[in-house]
């Protein structure tokens, strides 16, 4: 018997989604005790801070740190938050199967997105759905917002905002999908954040049971899906904090189905492609090989400007 101890960041959702993985890892036949540890992470205590300027690594480099460290057996994080790979000695040994990976729109009275008044103000912290939003409407305006989920829900409640955009996944997680979500925006027109909706598990290398104990949750087909993703997003070679969106599916025949798309940070250009194929590395350098054709890396740089004023 091995008492487990498990890091996730402190904040309600991360929280959740930890305790959800235990969950199923005790379905999977996991008897041991699990302990959770609570990492305040860079990204969480600087919240007056916007992501690109604190650069890479913010939700994740404690945790690391922690199994390095072994002071804990495994963390739990958002797949969309690791932009690094792992150091030599870790390694993420499951992702188990992926939530709703849409973005969700969120307003105050539930007014509906097209019923915005012009000037109205979204919030949100991520420039892919900043350019999106302006592309559909471009009369609004889009302002920085941060916290947990709920910080920004109650923002937007006392009037800072008219609306804001938060991922499906994390409301779903934290059981409030239901009661706050006025539209959810269809992935195939609004292209969400490469791997969201996702969860990544990573342990030590070297520790076989911990491994062996992942390995139990693991699903093939959402790793299959999500790897596509993070390989078109590095064939940019870009911030992960630029306006880079895409979704990838397996198809009833094994073939992987990658939507990808980079936005203008205006949202005046979108430039979007589908591609298809059984390999992962074939058809993310092919959908990003055609929109860098169309001039992706302009657009790419331009935003990266822009961030850094």
């Amino acid at each position: 018997m091995r008492n487990i101890r498990v890091g996730t960041r402190n904040s309600q959702l991360a929280v959740i989604q930890t305790k959800q993985v235990i969950r199923q890892l005790k379905q999977a036949g996991m008897n041991d005790p699990v302990t959770i540890k609570k990492i305040a992470t860079t990204g969480d205590r600087h919240l007056n801070v916007s992501l690109p300027k604190l650069g890479g690594g913010v939700f994740f480099q404690e945790l690391e740190q922690a199994l390095l460290a072994e002071d804990i057996d495994f963390a739990v994080h958002s797949l969309k938050d690791i932009t690094e790979p792992p150091p030599d000695d870790l390694v993420i040994a499951a992702i188990p199967e992926r939530e709703d990976c849409r973005d969700a729109y969120v307003a105050n009275d539930h007014t509906p997105f097209d019923e915005l008044p012009e000037g109205a103000i979204i919030g949100t912290s991520s420039l892919r759905r900043s350019a999106q939003l302006l592309a559909k409407r471009p009369d609004l305006e889009t302002k920085w917002i941060r916290g947990p989920v709920d910080s920004r829900i109650e923002q937007m409640q006392r009037g800072d905002y008219d609306a804001i955009v938060l991922a499906v996944a994390g409301l779903r997680r934290l059981g409030i999908a239901q009661d706050v979500i006025t539209e959810y925006l269809p992935a195939d027109t609004f292209v969400p954040a490469l791997g969201q909706g996702a969860l990544a598990i990573e342990c030590r290398k070297n520790d076989r049971d911990i491994r062996d104990m992942l390995r139990l949750i693991h699903d093939p087909l959402t790793a299959k899906a999500v790897r596509a993703e993070r390989l078109f997003l590095q064939s940019f070679q870009a911030h992960d904090q630029a306006p880079i969106a895409g979704v990838a599916q397996v198809d009833e025949h094994g073939d992987i189905v990658l939507n990808g798309a980079v936005i203008a940070y205006d949202g005046q250009t979108i430039l979007q492609t589908t591609k298809r194929g059984a390999s992962e590395e074939h058809i993310a350098k092919e959908a990003a090989e055609a929109l860098i054709a169309e001039g992706a890396m302009d657009i790419i740089e331009a935003a990266e400007r822009e961030l850094h004023k």
